[in-house]
């Protein structure tokens, strides 16, 4: 529970001070973090008091008359409707405000990328996390094909997709161009089956170039160590890093399954872990020893208590959700930094590094074609 006795509130929102301290206590803030919302409550509640205000009253403009009143006393912190939004989240959970007004009619654009969305969610059954990726890729192209002249899509031309694309490749990275193409081309085929446009344009998505040959795609085993034994199991960061790494390094996992992984999908009686791959799919990995003792340890020592999200790895600071596939990533990025490499190491390297170790150890395509849950073996020769 926070203690209340360090941060007097008075004005309207007095009587609710102690459930909102409770609220926060649940989502797992620290002291000092909560005594900062309180100490922010206490803030907008006597300004609300001088001006005349009760709760009922906590309105968007009045939210924004308090944050400009607070930024010119020359407050530094909690200057934007941002840091108030636990408060008043709170406040219209128990009914002292009422609920978010609605959004208002979809624009053209939002209305084309709603029905894509809806589209990758129930024909290809994508996760929802892919289909807010793919939603982000092709928003540029979407805008640009709707306020093209007022015409919308309908008339677009192959030249259109591939001066969009030329453009695309000039200022992101290969990856991001390679996604962007696999985004559009799903766009374009969806497209053609609801009518928007008549003519495919798929084939006018140009092929992007894999990364040069040259480019390393694993590390050697010695730099995986390195990254691994960075972690310090003295610290809770260090025991959910440490965990996170070795899934990544040994059974190949990628960040986004990482992620994904609940408490429910590890067998430990039978030694299996469950992994929610791509597309829907699951499939089950023997667990090994040592993987399985990094993840015993970051839950008896490392993952807050109490935490209601059933996610295995979640984050340290409040609120303690848990990790997304890019918190992943960070965690592999900021461990190659701790081992001194000289370049930046993402998840996905740490997968490449399993198949070839796997390969070096003796272990045939098929074999490790399974552990990295692949459907072709071409794909794998690739990894390997």
């Amino acid at each position: 529970m926070v203690d209340l006795s360090k941060t007097r509130v008075r004005g309207p929102l007095e009587p609710v001070v102690a459930g909102f301290a409770a609220e926060l206590a649940g989502q797992g803030y620290t002291l000092f973090s909560a005594r900062g919302q309180m100490e922010l409550a206490a803030h907008l509640s006597r300004w609300m008091a001088e001006q005349g205000l009760g709760v009922s009253a906590l309105t968007a403009e009045v939210v924004e008359a308090f944050l400009a009143a607070r930024r010119a006393t020359g407050y530094r912190a909690f200057r934007t409707a941002k840091g108030l939004a636990p408060l008043v989240g709170y406040l219209r959970e128990v009914g002292l405000l009422p609920p978010a007004p609605p959004a208002g009619p979809p624009t053209p654009v939002e209305a084309l990328l709603d029905r894509f969305g809806e589209y990758l969610l129930a024909e290809r059954g994508l996760r929802a996390e892919v289909v807010r990726g793919y939603r982000a890729l092709v928003r540029p192209f979407v805008t640009a094909a709707v306020e093209s002249g007022g015409v919308g899509p309908v008339n677009l031309t192959a030249a259109d997709v591939t001066t969009f694309m030329v453009a695309a490749s000039g200022r992101l990275a290969p990856k991001t161009v390679q996604h962007l193409a696999s985004a559009l081309r799903s766009l374009l085929r969806f497209w053609l089956l609801d009518g928007i446009v008549t003519v495919s344009l798929v084939e006018a998505v140009p092929k992007v170039a894999h990364r040069p040959a040259h480019l390393p795609r694993s590390l050697e085993p010695v730099k995986v160590a390195a990254i691994i034994a960075s972690c310090d199991t003295g610290t809770r960061n260090g025991l959910r890093d440490r965990a996170i790494l070795l899934l990544l390094s040994r059974l190949g996992l990628r960040a986004g399954e990482v992620a994904r992984l609940g408490l429910d999908d590890i067998d430990w009686r039978a030694g299996l872990i469950t992994v929610p791959g791509k597309g829907n799919r699951t499939d089950a990995l023997p667990l090994p020893s040592d993987v399985g003792q990094a993840i015993v340890d970051y839950l008896r020592s490392g993952r807050p208590a109490g935490v209601a999200d059933r996610s295995v790895f979640v984050r340290v600071l409040a609120p303690h959700r848990g990790l997304t596939s890019g918190g992943v990533t960070q965690v592999v990025a900021a461990a190659g930094l701790r081992a001194g490499l000289s370049e930046t190491v993402y998840a996905h390297r740490l997968r490449h590094s399993a198949a070839t170790m796997m390969l070096a150890a003796g272990a045939p395509l098929a074999e490790i074609g399974q552990v990295l849950r692949h459907r072709r073996a071409l794909t794998t020769a690739g990894y390997a």
